[in-house]
């Protein structure tokens, strides 16, 4: 083959040459045990316009099916241009932590539905206590002063019995005028800020004869003394006491303390020493509710009672 006719072969060939993919494909065989297999989907061509990008659907997005098992109507695009993904009016609507939790206010008690937003919900009121009728309420105050081992005041019996202070008052009252006149072996009264049963005096000594058996315990003539002084001048201190008493009396007042008859309330500004006052427990064993019952002392004072501060100076 001569060199030109050579030329014109190459020529005709390569002319009929066809590009890969311009050549059509051929069929797969397909058998009865082998199930064809779906062409992919065309995709979008590369540098695609925006607006076109909606006529790409994917196949999830060709049908929506209702729960009811109901066509649910035109399809929805996968995409759609001009609005970000996920900014449609489903279930995407609500995003961040609130929707999340199903709290949108982050209160508590919201409606559970993504994108709503709920209100707190009321927390349900306590139920009122019963009122207790009179009889009820008498026996209860019965109850609880046979048991107290010091004065009850009135607002502590209101709360433990969930009533208004403004019927304890009254209703004690009542209570201790009944046992007086009953004529009963003992009595109701104020002591000490509160109340408390105590037995009449009248029958002290059959009390004391039960209790002590003919062992009894007395406070000497000192501390008979220095008690008073303490419980008219309080809060003294142990200088005035032994000023007033003529005598050192820093025994007795450790002997009164320790007896929880007398205790100390702080000290004096210009020198420092120890403050003295009674207790609770002097007026509940004096059976007074305060200080200021106590019985004044000029009745008890003696007619020369100037004459004899003088002489002493």
């Amino acid at each position: 083959m001569s060199d030109e006719e050579r030329r014109d072969s190459l020529a005709d060939q390569a002319a009929a040459w066809v590009p890969p993919w311009e050549r059509p494909t051929a069929p797969k065989p397909t058998t009865s045990d082998t199930p064809a297999e779906p062409e992919p989907s065309a995709a979008p061509p590369v540098g695609a316009e925006p607006e076109t990008l909606d006529t790409y659907r994917s196949p999830r997005a060709e049908t929506v099916q209702d729960p009811t098992g109901e066509s649910a109507g035109e399809p929805e695009a996968a995409f759609d241009a001009g609005e970000p993904a996920g900014a449609g009016t489903g279930a995407d609507e609500a995003v961040g932590p609130d929707a999340a939790s199903g709290d949108p206010e982050g209160e508590g008690g919201g409606s559970g539905v993504p994108g709503k937003r709920g209100r707190r919900r009321p927390a349900p009121e306590p139920e009122p206590a019963p009122v207790l009728d009179d009889a009820e309420l008498r026996g209860a105050l019965e109850a609880i002063l046979l048991v107290v081992d010091q004065p009850v005041s009135e607002l502590t019996l209101a709360q433990v019995l969930e009533q208004s202070p403004e019927r304890i008052g009254p209703m004690l009252d009542e209570i201790a005028a009944g046992y007086t006149s009953a004529g009963h072996g003992f009595e109701l009264r104020r002591a000490a800020g509160g109340w408390r049963l105590y037995t009449r005096p009248e029958y002290a000594t059959y009390v004391e004869r039960f209790v002590l058996e003919g062992q009894t315990v007395r406070l000497t003539q000192a501390a008979l003394e220095t008690l008073a002084v303490i419980a008219y001048k309080q809060p003294v201190t142990r200088s005035r006491i032994s000023a007033i008493r003529g005598v050192n009396c820093d025994g007795v007042i450790r002997t009164l303390v320790s007896r929880g008859l007398v205790e100390e309330c702080g000290t004096e500004a210009d020198s420092g020493a120890f403050l003295y006052r009674t207790t609770t427990m002097f007026l509940e064993k004096l059976g007074l509710n305060s200080v200021d019952d106590l019985p004044p002392l000029a009745p008890f004072l003696p007619d020369d009672v100037e004459e004899l501060a003088d002489a002493t100076r």
